[in-house]
């Protein structure tokens, strides 16, 4: 017997799997987003390139509301040059810390080896925009 839960859970994984040809086709899924590596930080950051940090917690809707906001300003062709690290804020509270971070949904860009902006709980497009556009 299926249970209502399993039923569900099969609908949505069909549903994913449905849409799966649309986000690829039209570059949902292609936000430059990585792991925060402290080596691969730093050679961006050094590369002299923009770099954002993205402090990040699952559970937190300001979170998936900016992650909304970048996918969407990381497909203009302005911002394409972007390399983003998250930071987990539930186990990486070290790294927090060395940014000089106290929440979660923060973000932080540097050009140039240096940080040029940030932006703590806004998910406004144009608030996310313009601290982009700081680092291009």
């Amino acid at each position: 017997m299926i249970t209502r839960r399993a039923l569900l859970g099969n609908v949505a994984v069909l549903g994913l799997l449905a849409a799966a040809p649309a986000l690829f086709a039209t570059g949902s899924l292609a936000a430059p987003r990585a792991p925060f590596d402290r080596a691969a930080f730093d050679a961006a950051v050094a590369a002299g390139g923009p770099v954002l940090i993205d402090v990040y917690a699952p559970w937190c809707s300001t979170c998936r509301a900016q992650s909304a906001v970048l996918d969407t300003l990381f497909q203009s062709p302005e911002f394409a040059g972007f390399q983003v690290f998250v930071i987990d804020y539930d186990s990486q509270k070290d790294l927090m810390r060395s940014f000089g971070v106290q929440q979660r949904s923060t973000l932080i860009a540097f050009s140039g080896g240096v940080e040029v902006g940030r932006v703590i709980g806004d998910t406004r497009p144009a608030a996310i925009e313009a601290l982009l556009a700081a680092a291009t």
